[in-house]
């Protein structure tokens, strides 16, 4: 079955001309409802019923199922968890800002990266995401919500460049204006810090945010909590980081997870200061969220003001990030994908 949801506009014209023997205003048609998120084929009304009954026998169309649905009672946050066709399930996040409404997306069921202080990773890997599956999240929460997604966060379950073929088409086709007409300056990709796919990232010509997972300024203490990096250490992250910033001019954000008596010392605020000092580049100070087994606490708060102080020292900016959905475990971190509760 064809996964007519990932293919581009152009791609959709050559299938539907060439492969349908179809005229085009037809692959028009086609591809104006999927951009406006049907679930079905016999859904494009302006279609003949021969048209629709080959669609249906040759394609399909991914649809996020929701599962189950969590509200914060601290804010609007909305936590998903939806299951695809094949019943594999993940979670996405909606939250409500000044500016609009953020969706934090999975792009993998599971996640390969072993991060200690993250849900995700312990459920383990199962399977990729395809470009379909992501933006179908993006549109089973507009159609419940009854709202409109203004700016994607690559920061659900999984590691986003883990998964970079299909990643990539994705933002091409949310980007589109055939599509959902999301510009990439309102996409946020976060990573754990797979080297050389920051490099690929930053030759694509995306103005996409890049924020790397670092969480610890020296690999001694980054590679206790994170895997990954004895693989790609900081510097070599930290250095692919500086190309994307150079490359695209566009601000790195770094995400630090405060972890009480780990990585929250007037040391690492130093080696960190040191490390991105003149850089084009922010950090977003998150005092790490609860989640069972890891036998983390965060960082109290004197602790987190005087590392942030210390960043200032070496004119680096830094910002306390404001905890969304933790009542819910939708929080950076917390999101598992099995309804097991």
């Amino acid at each position: 079955m064809i996964d007519i949801k990932s293919m581009s506009y152009d791609e959709i014209v050559k299938f539907v001309t060439q492969e349908l023997k179809l005229p085009k205003f037809r692959a028009n048609q086609i591809s104006d409802w999927l951009s406006k998120g049907v679930t079905s084929f016999d859904q494009m009304k302006n279609l003949p019923k021969e048209v629709i009954e080959k669609l249906t026998s040759i394609c399909y169309i991914s649809v996020a199922n929701i599962e189950k649905k969590l509200k914060s009672s601290y804010d609007e946050t909305v936590k998903y968890l939806f299951s695809f066709e094949d019943k594999e399930c993940v979670e996405a996040v909606v939250m409500k800002y000044k500016h609009g409404y953020s969706m934090c997306i999975s792009t993998q069921v599971g996640c390969k990266m072993g991060c200690t202080f993250c849900a995700t990773g312990m459920g383990g890997f199962t399977r990729q995401l395809n470009p379909s599956e992501m933006l179908a999240q993006i549109e089973a929460a507009q159609r419940d919500l009854n709202i409109r997604i203004s700016n994607i966060v690559l920061m659900g379950m999984g590691e986003p460049l883990d998964n970079y073929a299909n990643v990539v088409r994705f933002i091409r086709l949310v980007s589109s204006e055939k599509g959902l007409n999301i510009g990439t300056r309102h996409i946020t990709l976060s990573t754990c810090g797979l080297v050389p796919k920051i490099y690929d990232l930053a030759d694509e010509g995306f103005q996409i945010t890049l924020s790397l997972s670092l969480h610890a300024p020296t690999d001694e203490i980054r590679s206790k909590t994170m895997p990954v990096n004895k693989k790609y250490p900081v510097e070599e992250a930290v250095r692919a980081c500086k190309y994307y910033a150079d490359k695209t001019g566009r601000r790195i954000t770094y995400e630090y997870a405060m972890i009480s008596g780990v990585n929250d010392t007037p040391f690492c605020a130093h080696a960190l200061g040191n490390l991105i000092k003149g850089t084009l580049c922010h950090v977003n100070l998150i005092p790490v969220n609860p989640v069972k087994g890891t036998g983390y606490n965060p960082s109290g708060d004197k602790r987190i003001v005087n590392f942030r102080d210390i960043l200032s020292k070496y004119n680096v900016n830094s910002t306390v990030r404001r905890t969304l959905g933790a009542d819910i475990n939708a929080s950076c971190g917390q999101l598992r994908g099995k309804n097991k509760d």
